[in-house]
């Protein structure tokens, strides 16, 4: 994977768990308020998935947050 590509996994990865964590909700509760698998929200924050646009808006609604928020 390019030096780039995964620069921006690691950032959304670390702020996907930093929004969880100040939620104080688990990975399994995130998962099931964005209804995605409970293990994609790990291999999110480890920067191992290439999240496509419909999972970040889904994962941005379970936080209650906007997508550009979410992106920031």
């Amino acid at each position: 994977m390019a030096k780039k590509k995964k620069k921006i996994l690691i950032a959304f990865g670390e702020k996907v768990r930093q929004l969880r964590k100040e939620k104080g909700i688990s990975q399994e509760e995130l998962s099931f308020r964005a209804d995605v698998h409970r293990t994609y929200i790990g291999m999110i924050e480890r920067a191992e998935k290439n999240i496509t646009l419909t999972n970040i808006e889904k994962i941005a609604k379970a936080f209650e947050v906007s997508v550009s928020e979410l992106m920031s």
